[in-house]
């Protein structure tokens, strides 16, 4: 456990600077198409750095926003408060803020660039449809992320799936109005085409690099929850409700889908490719195997 929290946080940096080369590439490209204006490759590598460094800084206040979360205190939510100050006493964890979204549909995502920063978000259908048992071990799913530092990892790729998005837009704009700069019609046509491949592309594979971090710390911070609580079945349960009612939000948003302990969208043949979650029985299935050794 301990080399996959090591490797989360080498993953930070990683992503950061694989974030930046191929934001230099795209730039790269776009500069000699539109006749040597290196000067757009300077603006997109500038701007590459800068933007990775405010999404490190920014991105968790991002995240609560678009899911329209409300801070609550101890008087507000004694029950959640409750329950995360008791695991946080027994992890050693400091204590994070708490969150709540008004959205019958049963979730919870942690978020933050520290454990000393961190916030954890529940919705209000999360706390009707779980026993405290239950509701605990979601916790302790949460709080796993925050310890095992996947909050950061998770941080990262919502801002490089937002950065994405923004860049594809911003070159088929450029391909539709700006056109070639090399003083023929070929030169503009492979302009075109560059900007609308970048456009299609560039959000693909921003899905698979999304998908692929998430679904490996959903089952290690399953795995931590049934260590913190050594109650492992409670995660079970509370994964098998959330099979069985979970329901997509009414503000979900692809971004951040994969910061949510269960896939918050409408499910779809081809959502399923790039799926940001293990399958639920799978996760169940590994709880129960695990609940066999306590």
């Amino acid at each position: 456990m301990y080399s996959a929290i090591a490797r989360n946080k080498r993953n930070t940096w990683l992503i950061l600077g694989g974030f930046v080369v191929m934001l230099g590439l795209i730039g790269l490209g776009a500069g000699w198409l539109a006749g040597n204006n290196w000067w757009l490759t300077a603006f997109m590598l500038l701007g590459a750095a800068g933007y990775a460094t405010a999404q490190y800084f920014l991105a968790d206040r991002e995240a609560l926003a678009l899911s329209g979360a409300q801070e609550v205190t101890r008087e507000e939510a004694p029950r959640y408060y409750r329950l995360v100050e008791n695991l946080c006493i027994t992890t050693g964890t400091p204590m994070p803020k708490l969150y709540v979204v008004q959205d019958a549909a049963p979730n919870a995502f942690a978020t933050g660039r520290t454990p000393e920063e961190a916030a954890i978000t529940v919705t209000t259908g999360l706390f009707e449809l779980m026993t405290d048992r239950e509701l605990e071990g979601v916790l302790g799913h949460e709080l796993g992320h925050i310890r095992n530092y996947d909050i950061r990892v998770s941080l990262v790729v919502f801002g490089l799936v937002v950065a994405v998005g923004l860049i594809a837009d911003i070159l088929m704009r450029m391909a539709f109005f700006g056109g070639g700069r090399r003083g023929n019609n070929q030169s503009q046509l492979i302009f075109l085409l560059f900007g609308v491949v970048a456009a299609i592309v560039a959000p693909l594979l921003a899905g698979v690099v999304q998908a692929s971090i998430s679904r490996q710390r959903e089952y290690l911070a399953d795995a931590t929850s049934a260590l913190t609580t050594r109650d492992p079945d409670a995660l079970a349960s509370a994964l098998g409700k959330l099979a069985e009612y979970g329901r997509p939000l009414a503000k979900a948003n692809t971004s951040m889908a994969h910061l949510w302990i269960a896939d918050p969208l409408r499910p779809g043949g081809v959502a399923r490719l790039f799926a940001t979650h293990p399958p639920i029985p799978d996760r169940i299935a590994r709880l129960q195997h695990m609940g066999g050794s306590f």
